[in-house]
């Protein structure tokens, strides 16, 4: 059997920190900056950044519509933070120009839990996932609402953003307002390995 490939947006954000984790698990990845690097991945990783950056980059190298295509065709993709926004259906405080992909039928609302200044860590119980998992906000967005067909898979325990929805999943979409790739933490990635590993032959 063919070994899983992995791309990775790679227009804008934090794209090393999601390839160290790759690296990790021994999993072949490839930037994507263009429509050909689409070609013959199994997976696609959103990583975090600057959201309508990001989505203006898309829109500016024709990546925005192939991306719709590639999601809506069952392409197994995860988002961090920024890649959360990306691929909600609505986001909340965001610029009137910023695009997004239509991966998750959820509302998010952009840098819910503050500015950078506000960062924060917490253990979170993640559905699918046998023990607490470290998990690093940064800017973070939360979910204020989830569709009939997405299952919410993680929630602030405690504090003023007890109950908020911070790890969603629909089909082979997943995605978290927080950051795995910075704790050496490789459970939510092989989690969306999982993902991979069950969906069809690579495009």
């Amino acid at each position: 059997m063919t070994e899983p490939r992995i791309g990775i947006l790679a227009v804008q954000g934090g794209v090393r920190e999601h390839e160290r984790t790759l690296d990790q698990l021994g999993v072949a990845h490839r930037q994507v900056r263009r429509l050909e690097h689409l070609k013959g991945i199994d997976g696609l990783i959103l990583p975090g950044g600057e959201s309508t950056t990001m989505s203006r980059l898309l829109e500016l190298g024709g990546l925005l519509e192939p991306l719709r295509e590639v999601i809506a065709g069952n392409l197994p993709v995860y988002g961090t933070c920024a890649g959360m926004i990306l691929l909600a259906n609505q986001v909340l405080d965001t610029r009137p120009d910023a695009h997004q992909l239509n991966g998750l039928d959820i509302t998010v609302r952009r840098n819910a839990f503050g500015r950078q200044v506000d960062s924060f860590e917490a253990e979170l119980d993640v559905t699918g996932i046998e023990e607490p998992v470290p998990a690093v906000f940064i800017r973070a967005p939360w979910v204020e609402r989830v569709g009939p067909d997405v299952q919410q898979l993680a929630t602030v325990p405690d504090g003023p953003a007890a109950g908020a929805v911070v790890a969603v999943q629909q089909g082979n979409v997943l995605a978290t307002s927080f950051h795995p790739e910075v704790t050496g933490d490789t459970r939510i990635h092989r989690y969306f390995l999982s993902l991979v590993a069950r969906n069809t032959p690579r495009l």
